[in-house]
């Protein structure tokens, strides 16, 4: 699924109303259940959005690069943040308040189509991620998880159409399963030949046989 960006040449509504904002690596910048009422627009950097559960669990839902946005729950009038946001590294934001933005909305239609296509995407985003939850089995899981983030090479993310910078951890908190089974699958599809292993990246040999594994 193709991702959509803002524009730069649409970044000027958002710093016209918004406030620059940095953070360091593993920074928050918003929490779970917090009141939203700021949209983020990502201007440097990656942040990641995931769940915390009761017993203090997480589970990585989304990394998001430079162009998207994040807070799209402050939409709906008092509303709480559903997930936590943290940056992954340097991360330069717009923080704007929608109550600002409205008015520039009734000024540019394309701004307007791209706002409501990313909260398409997001919403387009969630359901694929249920669908594999209760559908596809571990292995499933591990492969589709492969060929999905490899779709498209995303410079922003460091990805490109062949490789994944991500560890068997983080790959697992992606899919919710734990470092041990993910090492195991991978280490099965590397012995098929399907992959190859380096140091928190996975090299894509076979996506077929991967897409395949999916059927």
């Amino acid at each position: 699924m193709k991702k959509i960006k803002i524009p730069k040449e649409l970044y000027c509504y958002f710093e016209e109303v918004g406030v620059s904002i940095r953070y360091q690596k593993n920074d928050i910048i918003y929490m779970q259940d917090e009141a939203a009422t700021n949209l983020y627009l990502i201007k440097k950097g990656r942040v990641r959005v995931y769940y915390i559960s009761k017993d203090g669990s997480e589970i990585t839902l989304e990394i998001v690069e430079k162009g998207r946005i994040v807070g799209e729950s402050s939409f709906l009038q008092q509303s709480k943040r559903p997930t936590t946001v943290s940056a992954i590294n340097d991360v330069e934001l717009i923080s704007c308040s929608l109550d600002d933005m409205y008015p520039y909305l009734s000024q540019s239609k394309e701004l307007t189509l791209l706002l409501f296509q990313l909260l398409s995407n997001t919403c387009n985003h969630l359901s694929n991620l249920l669908n594999q939850y209760y559908f596809y089995d571990r292995y499933e899981k591990v492969a589709n998880f492969l060929v999905q983030q490899t779709a498209t090479a995303n410079k922003d993310k460091d990805i490109s159409e062949d490789c994944i910078p991500y560890s068997h951890e983080e790959i697992g908190s992606f899919i919710g399963l734990n470092r041990v089974t993910v090492t195991k699958i991978l280490n099965h599809f590397k012995s098929l030949g399907y992959i190859e292993l380096k140091y928190k990246k996975v090299m894509i040999l076979n996506r077929q046989a991967l897409s395949d594994y999916i059927k």
